[in-house]
């Protein structure tokens, strides 16, 4: 399980964030079967950590991919990328 879920409760099977004060990003783990929001800053740090614990290091847990492409898509969009 992510560290950070130490601060979430479970909810329909999601970790769900107790407090929104800050923005928080969906990771996941289809093999540990856990899901996460962890603060944006934290992120990185996070997944890689829990990846290096758990999976030896294998890029298992990651941004909830819906997620991920959203982002992207509005990056590309704010970039001009799609213009055209």
């Amino acid at each position: 399980m992510f560290p950070e879920a130490e601060e979430l409760y479970r909810v329909n099977g999601d970790l769900e964030s107790m407090t929104d004060d800050v923005p928080k990003i969906p990771i996941v783990c289809p093999v540990c079967e856990t899901r996460a929001k962890i603060p944006f800053s934290n992120v990185e740090e996070t997944v890689t950590d829990h990846n290096e614990r758990l999976h030896d290091g294998d890029p298992v847990a990651a941004v909830d991919p819906d997620v991920f492409d959203h982002l992207a898509d509005q990056v590309a969009v704010d970039l001009g990328l799609l213009e055209g």
